[in-house]
């Protein structure tokens, strides 16, 4: 059979770090890059005796992350014992949620080329995040850092609606954006605070039945999701093809290799051997605690796109593009504060800047300088202090050395060249070496004026105003 004749059935389990100064169950400081166990306390690092406080912001954040994806919230909750033994789990159990999560049957929409796509959320829960092993692949063995063991997670799991890679993407990216502008996490991908696992099973076209799933655990980077994803959609193919069946298991995607490999069985509920965590008490909220989350969620991604569509007049494709990250939007929107010319800001965003990011694999988020620092370029564009092609090599230096655009300018020498006398000599000398450019241009060839410009352009190295080279070759051409 082809690849046509299968049908890919996926669920994705999201975990996301809270912005919480503090970790869930102790006073313990969150912030990431620190010295390995400098951010640790008898509690997170399971001594005898200590008992477990839970940080109320935690419930605060599920809460606004259930709301901003239509969950319903759970009056009574309450946290469990997930038992199974790892190195950097010091406690050999983790403080989870098992029957009563805070949040469920959620839905998140998004635009595919194949039209709107629903997909269910089953549960948001809260939980602590493991510690860390650092491999020693020189010397052999590991090492234990229990910085992130306690750092507070919300886990959205999605019920099993993804056919297609696009859709994973999409529901990644649309998630990612929401929790951002909700601030209940930074969603630094590259830092370990936004990953998702990925449960891929195939079966045969109009069969009921579902195959057997895989999970990858712990991918942090879309590009990895999506390749993980297709490799392991032909190897279980290829397995149901050869007559094999697909073993329940958890892959680890390989990203040299660009392969899946066997880590270990798939674990089912009953193998945590779950039970209410008695060292904390029931998690009950009153309506007016909800009520009062609800009212102070911030302006999500769908409104402030519908708002810059009509209060900006952007393209719809350009605002899904700059409400796709939070902090793409407040530069946006910062910027205007500052240039008050949305076009130009949107422009840069769009083209440019978006290109160096995605060159770069750079985060919207890691993008080093200010909406003061591009509102001051469009102004310097604006004003005919640089052209539009010298605003281009100013937005490289930004990346490279963010500082002010002026101060650039300056240091490299690239102020236009707006006097008149000094580009009308520019003009003749160029009209003089190109005859066969005014005879196209007197032909009715208008492309020649371009080439003319360009030329002039070439010579000053970009430092030339432009609408008045133009206006300079036209009076002259049409003498």
């Amino acid at each position: 059979m082809a690849r046509e004749d299968y049908e890919v059935v996926m669920g994705l389990e999201v975990h996301a770090e809270l912005s919480t100064k503090t970790k869930i169950f102790c006073s313990c400081p969150t912030e990431f890059g620190a010295a390995p166990n400098t951010q640790v306390c008898p509690i997170c690092m399971a001594m005898p005796g200590t008992l477990p406080v839970l940080n109320e912001k935690v419930i605060e954040y599920a809460v606004k992350a259930g709301l901003a994806t239509n969950c319903e919230i759970e009056r009574n909750s309450k946290n469990d014992r997930k038992n199974y033994y790892y190195p950097d789990l010091p406690k050999s159990y983790q403080i989870s949620q098992f029957d009563k999560p805070l949040c469920k049957n959620g839905k998140i929409e998004f635009e595919t080329s194949n039209g709107l796509k629903t997909i269910g959320i089953e549960r948001i829960h809260i939980e602590e995040d493991a510690g860390k092993l650092n491999h020693d692949d020189l010397n052999g063995g590991s090492l234990v850092d229990l910085n992130r063991a306690g750092v507070p997670l919300i886990e959205i799991v999605s019920k099993p609606d993804f056919r297609t890679v696009e859709e994973v993407e999409l529901y990644l990216k649309k998630l990612k954006s929401i929790l951002e502008y909700i601030e209940v996490s930074d969603c630094k991908m590259q830092e370990g605070s936004y990953r998702a696992d990925v449960n891929v099973s195939v079966r045969k076209k109009g069969d009921p039945k579902l195959g057997t799933r895989t999970e990858m655990k712990n991918m942090n980077s879309f590009r990895s999701i999506i390749r993980a994803i297709e490799y392991e959609i032909e190897r279980q193919i290829d397995v149901v093809e050869s007559g094999e069946k697909v073993i329940q298991e958890t892959r680890r995607w390989d990203e040299v290799s660009g392969k899946t490999f066997s880590m270990r069985d798939k674990e089912d509920a009953q193998d945590y051997r779950y039970f209410p965590e008695p060292d904390l008490v029931a998690i009950k909220l009153s309506e007016e605690y909800i009520e009062n989350i609800k009212n102070t969620l911030p302006e999500l991604p769908e409104s402030r796109k519908q708002r810059y569509l009509e209060e900006y007049k952007l393209s719809e494709k350009d605002a899904n593009i700059i409400t796709s990250s939070k902090y793409l939007s407040d530069l946006f929107e910062k910027s205007i504060k500052v240039c008050n010319n949305p076009k130009a800001v949107n422009n840069w965003i769009i083209s440019d800047i978006s290109r160096i990011i995605n060159e770069t694999e750079l985060e919207p988020s890691q993008i080093p300088f200010d909406s003061n620092q591009l509102g001051k370029l469009v102004i310097l564009i604006d004003k005919g202090t640089i052209s539009s092609s010298i605003g281009k090599k100013v937005l490289v230096e930004l990346f490279e050395n963010p500082r002010d655009p002026e101060e650039i300018i300056k240091e490299k020498g690239w102020l236009q060249i707006s006097d008149e006398g000094a580009i009308k000599e520019i003009v003749v000398n160029i009209l003089e070496a190109n005859p066969q450019s005014i005879a196209d241009y007197k032909a009715g060839k208008d492309r020649a004026l371009g080439f003319l410009v360009g030329q002039a352009m070439k010579q000053t190295k970009g430092k030339a105003n432009p609408q008045m080279l133009n206006k300079l070759f036209l009076e002259e051409l049409n003498k």
